[in-house]
């Protein structure tokens, strides 16, 4: 089984509990508002949001994924940090990754911002090696969440005080 791991960083002018709120704890209801065009839903299969919980990303036809299912590992309120592991979708990535989990951790930054820190490691069926380039979508696709929550946060500063 291989490893790939990528790291990746964000900086926003969005203080680092507001963006820890609207995207970890808060992901569920506002994600699917915002981000309407791709993410129909998110709901959880199982638990409330804690540590174990499931969560399962239900998305548009516009998407080329009907799902994706994420477990909750470790959640720390106080640091801003939480891990998390995406072990099933419908997507033809699962004949080559068992899992891949991601840790973030929101750090403060400059005057009122942060710093959005992402690593991702992918777990490889087999020899399966991961490039970069194969990834990059879904870097991509990472980076523009967090863009237009960034936008949504500054339009409303009084939302996730």
């Amino acid at each position: 089984m291989g490893v790939t791991r990528l790291s990746q960083k964000y900086a926003t002018h969005v203080t680092p509990g507001r963006m820890f709120k609207a995207l970890i704890l808060d992901s569920h209801n506002l994600c699917p508002k915002l981000m309407f065009s791709s993410i129909k839903s998110i709901e959880f299969l199982e638990g409330e949001g804690e540590v174990g919980s499931i969560k399962q990303i239900n998305f548009t036809e516009a998407s080329p994924l009907t799902y994706m299912k994420h477990r909750i590992d470790a959640l720390d309120k106080e640091k801003l940090t939480c891990t998390y592991t995406m072990f099933e979708t419908d997507a033809l990535i699962m004949d080559k990754i068992e899992y891949i989990t991601y840790d973030v951790k929101f750090e403060p930054y400059g005057f009122g911002g942060c710093v959005c820190n992402l690593t991702s490691v992918y777990k490889t069926k087999g020899d399966v090696e991961i490039r970069e380039e194969d990834i990059e979508h879904g870097k991509d696709r990472a980076i523009g969440m967090y863009e237009v929550l960034e936008a949504y946060l500054m339009a409303h500063p009084r939302a996730y005080t």
